[in-house]
């Protein structure tokens, strides 16, 4: 996955740095182009309803976009430009600013495959995959699962069909609503903790929680700027016991609210790259950020960290028995084996 050591190389190297680097001598055709391209990724979230999942930018930017968005041919043409534009500079090999170019390329190459998709273009799911994220996904045979249905099934003994023993077993360690707000608060806190022992976070970092319905899906950060997020978690759907952690270290601490403050914090303000404004869903960009907030959960809860944490603050603050905790876990991670 050739693109994706660019952005966490830029991002690694860009923490290493004590002091804001000079101006190398081509570094005005980059900055140009990373305005242009910021502008057109808000122009195309005009035309596609979703696409644009955090700006931070300037708000004229997004006041033109919203005023005057070309048609979807024409955006396709735009993007292909900059891209010619793009591979039209030349930088050493192996620099800071080449890593912003390879960057930018495959961002620009996921919008163009999703300019493809919106205006009708019919692509297998192997295409998506390589053109919106830049990987070629593993289709493995559907015996393979075979294994972890039946140790799925072992979890869940009893009479009736899989699905419904799965559900049966989940529901037991349902958060009552009258607790939900403080177990999340609980988990969240600890995530942030943890993180903390390992990564600096910018000064002022601060979230708000949010509890919603009418959503199809059941947590979201949406990262707003100046180091914020809003953190918001669907209670139309049953939230579990285990959804306290996964939400708490997906979508705050080490996941997408930590993640997007230092993309804030070491590229847009520290090396004024103004690109990383800008968060397009559907992107390398965005695979990164969620593989990282899943990977995420298992760096702050390794080992057996997690039920212990669970045990002795959780269950307790929610009012739910411990009996059964071990086993739940394992069923989690079953189920996420098989999907």
């Amino acid at each position: 996955m050739i693109w994706l050591r660019p952005l966490l190389a830029l991002l690694l190297l860009a923490g290493c740095a004590t002091a804001a680097p000079q101006a190398a001598p081509d570094a005005d055709p980059l900055d140009s182009i990373a305005r242009d391209y910021v502008r057109l990724q808000l122009e195309i979230g005009e035309r596609d309803e979703g696409y644009v999942d955090a700006y931070y930018g300037p708000a004229e930017w997004r006041e033109a976009a919203r005023a005057n968005p070309r048609p979807l041919a024409e955006l396709a043409d735009a993007v292909a430009a900059l891209q010619a534009r793009l591979a039209a500079v030349t930088v050493p090999a192996d620099s800071m600013e080449s890593r912003r170019i390879a960057f930018l390329l495959a961002q620009l190459t996921a919008a163009r495959t999703r300019l493809r998709m919106v205006q009708g273009e019919r692509l297998t799911f192997a295409e998506e995959a390589q053109g919106l994220c830049g990987v070629v996904p593993e289709i493995r045979p559907l015996a393979d699962y075979d294994p972890v249905v039946a140790r799925i099934d072992s979890l869940v003994p009893g009479d009736g069909a899989l699905a419904d023993r799965i559900e049966a077993f989940q529901s037991r360690f349902t958060i009552p609503a009258d607790r939900l707000d403080a177990v999340m608060r609980a988990a969240i806190d600890e995530c942030r903790r943890r993180t903390a022992r390992h990564i600096a976070l910018p000064e002022g970092e601060s979230f708000t929680l949010e509890f919603v319905t009418g959503r199809s899906w059941s947590g979201y950060n949406w990262y707003q700027g100046d180091y914020r997020s809003l953190i918001q978690v669907n209670t139309d759907l049953p939230v579990r016991l285990s959804r306290a952690v996964d939400l708490g270290c997906h979508e705050g601490y080490p996941g997408h609210h930590a993640y997007n403050a230092l993309l804030e914090q070491r590229l847009a303000r520290g090396r004024g790259w103004v690109e990383f404004m800008v968060y397009p869903l559907y992107s390398p960009q965005s695979f990164i950020a969620e593989g990282s907030a899943n990977y995420g959960i298992e760096l702050a809860f390794p080992d057996d960290e997690r039920l212990e944490f669970e045990r002795r603050v959780l269950y307790p603050i929610a009012g739910l028995p411990i009996d059964g905790a071990a086993d739940y876990l394992a069923l989690l991670a079953a189920l996420q084996d098989l999907a």
